[in-house]
Protein backbone atom coordinates (compact mmCIF):
# COMPACT_ATOMS: atom_id res chain seq x y z
CA UNK A 1 0.00 0.00 0.00
CA UNK A 2 0.95 3.26 -0.82
CA UNK A 3 1.82 6.03 1.60
CA UNK A 4 -0.79 8.52 -0.06
CA UNK A 5 -3.44 5.27 0.41
CA UNK A 6 -2.30 4.40 3.73
CA UNK A 7 -2.72 7.84 5.50
CA UNK A 8 -6.37 8.63 3.39
CA UNK A 9 -7.35 4.90 5.11
CA UNK A 10 -6.58 6.51 8.75
CA UNK A 11 -8.00 9.12 7.63
CA UNK A 12 -11.35 7.15 6.66
CA UNK A 13 -10.67 5.40 9.68
CA UNK A 14 -10.54 8.39 12.45
CA UNK A 15 -13.54 9.84 10.85
CA UNK A 16 -15.41 6.45 11.10
CA UNK A 17 -14.58 6.06 14.78
CA UNK A 18 -15.33 9.96 15.69
CA UNK A 19 -18.69 10.48 16.79
CA UNK A 20 -18.98 14.84 16.67
CA UNK A 21 -22.23 15.44 15.18
CA UNK A 22 -24.03 12.34 16.14
CA UNK A 23 -25.69 13.98 19.67
CA UNK A 24 -26.67 16.90 17.04
CA UNK A 25 -28.61 14.65 15.20
CA UNK A 26 -30.09 12.65 18.25
CA UNK A 27 -31.42 16.47 19.66
CA UNK A 28 -32.81 17.16 16.03
CA UNK A 29 -35.00 13.94 16.28
CA UNK A 30 -35.84 14.21 19.90
CA UNK A 31 -36.79 17.74 19.64
CA UNK A 32 -38.81 17.15 15.96
CA UNK A 33 -40.72 14.34 18.37
CA UNK A 34 -41.48 16.27 20.98
CA UNK A 35 -43.15 19.29 19.10
CA UNK A 36 -45.03 16.24 17.51
CA UNK A 37 -46.19 15.09 20.94
CA UNK A 38 -46.87 18.78 21.56
CA UNK A 39 -48.95 20.13 18.76
CA UNK A 40 -50.85 16.16 19.10
CA UNK A 41 -51.84 17.43 22.97
CA UNK A 42 -52.76 20.67 21.73
CA UNK A 43 -55.17 19.87 18.80
CA UNK A 44 -56.48 16.78 20.62
CA UNK A 45 -57.28 19.29 23.89
CA UNK A 46 -59.00 21.80 21.62
CA UNK A 47 -60.82 19.14 19.56
CA UNK A 48 -61.80 17.75 23.05
CA UNK A 49 -62.88 21.62 23.99
CA UNK A 50 -65.17 21.87 20.71
CA UNK A 51 -67.11 18.30 21.73
CA UNK A 52 -67.57 19.75 25.48
CA UNK A 53 -68.76 23.16 24.20
CA UNK A 54 -71.45 21.10 21.48
CA UNK A 55 -72.44 18.80 24.22
CA UNK A 56 -73.25 21.72 25.87
CA UNK A 57 -74.82 23.69 23.97
CA UNK A 58 -76.99 20.80 23.04
CA UNK A 59 -77.61 20.17 26.73
CA UNK A 60 -78.88 23.83 26.99
CA UNK A 61 -81.24 23.72 24.35
CA UNK A 62 -83.02 20.94 25.23
CA UNK A 63 -83.27 22.32 28.73
CA UNK A 64 -85.00 25.68 27.51
CA UNK A 65 -87.33 23.80 25.07
CA UNK A 66 -88.60 21.78 28.06
CA UNK A 67 -89.28 24.54 29.99
CA UNK A 68 -91.95 25.78 27.04
CA UNK A 69 -94.77 25.38 29.73
CA UNK A 70 -98.07 25.70 28.24
CA UNK A 71 -98.88 29.27 30.43
CA UNK A 72 -102.49 28.61 29.55
CA UNK A 73 -102.94 25.18 30.98
CA UNK A 74 -100.35 26.08 33.98
CA UNK A 75 -102.70 28.88 35.41
CA UNK A 76 -106.09 28.04 34.56
CA UNK A 77 -105.54 24.59 37.20
CA UNK A 78 -105.34 22.85 34.07
CA UNK A 79 -101.62 21.00 35.20
CA UNK A 80 -98.42 21.71 33.93
CA UNK A 81 -97.81 20.33 30.04
CA UNK A 82 -94.91 21.32 28.14
CA UNK A 83 -96.41 22.46 24.36
CA UNK A 84 -94.25 20.39 21.74
CA UNK A 85 -94.24 22.99 19.53
CA UNK A 86 -93.06 25.79 21.05
CA UNK A 87 -90.41 23.18 22.82
CA UNK A 88 -89.42 22.38 19.54
CA UNK A 89 -89.07 26.51 18.59
CA UNK A 90 -87.48 27.49 22.17
CA UNK A 91 -84.84 24.64 21.75
CA UNK A 92 -83.67 26.02 17.94
CA UNK A 93 -84.04 29.50 18.50
CA UNK A 94 -81.63 28.94 21.84
CA UNK A 95 -79.14 27.00 18.68
CA UNK A 96 -79.50 30.13 16.52
CA UNK A 97 -78.29 32.63 19.45
CA UNK A 98 -75.88 30.04 20.35
CA UNK A 99 -74.34 30.83 16.51
CA UNK A 100 -74.35 26.87 15.94
CA UNK A 101 -76.43 24.11 13.69
CA UNK A 102 -78.36 21.52 15.01
CA UNK A 103 -81.56 19.32 14.59
CA UNK A 104 -84.39 19.14 17.42
CA UNK A 105 -86.96 16.74 17.18
CA UNK A 106 -89.98 15.01 20.06
CA UNK A 107 -89.33 11.75 20.53
CA UNK A 108 -92.23 9.23 18.57
CA UNK A 109 -93.65 8.63 22.41
CA UNK A 110 -93.45 12.84 22.79
CA UNK A 111 -91.68 12.04 26.57
CA UNK A 112 -88.45 13.57 25.55
CA UNK A 113 -86.79 16.19 22.91
CA UNK A 114 -83.42 15.78 22.17
CA UNK A 115 -81.06 17.83 20.38
CA UNK A 116 -78.18 17.13 18.15
CA UNK A 117 -75.38 20.28 17.70
CA UNK A 118 -72.97 20.09 15.09
CA UNK A 119 -69.97 22.01 14.94
CA UNK A 120 -66.26 22.28 13.27
CA UNK A 121 -62.89 22.10 14.98
CA UNK A 122 -59.68 23.56 12.88
CA UNK A 123 -56.64 21.66 13.89
CA UNK A 124 -53.88 24.79 14.41
CA UNK A 125 -50.88 22.36 14.16
CA UNK A 126 -52.15 19.05 12.81
CA UNK A 127 -54.78 19.56 9.41
CA UNK A 128 -55.59 16.08 9.12
CA UNK A 129 -57.30 16.74 12.30
CA UNK A 130 -59.69 18.71 11.75
CA UNK A 131 -63.17 18.08 11.10
CA UNK A 132 -66.45 17.98 12.68
CA UNK A 133 -67.81 17.11 16.20
CA UNK A 134 -71.21 15.62 17.51
CA UNK A 135 -72.65 16.74 21.13
CA UNK A 136 -76.05 14.71 21.82
CA UNK A 137 -78.97 16.54 24.39
CA UNK A 138 -82.19 15.36 25.73
CA UNK A 139 -84.78 16.92 27.82
CA UNK A 140 -87.80 14.77 29.09
CA UNK A 141 -91.12 16.53 28.64
CA UNK A 142 -92.82 15.72 32.05
CA UNK A 143 -96.77 16.20 31.94
CA UNK A 144 -98.77 16.43 35.56
CA UNK A 145 -101.75 16.81 35.09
Amino acid sequence: MTPARSALARRIRRALRDDRGSMSLFVLVTVVALFLVAALVYDGAGKLRALTRAEGIAHEAARAGGQAVDAGKAISGGGVTVDRNAAVAAARTYLSRAGVGGTVSVSEDGGSLEVTVTESYSAVFLGGASGTVTGHGSANLVYRG
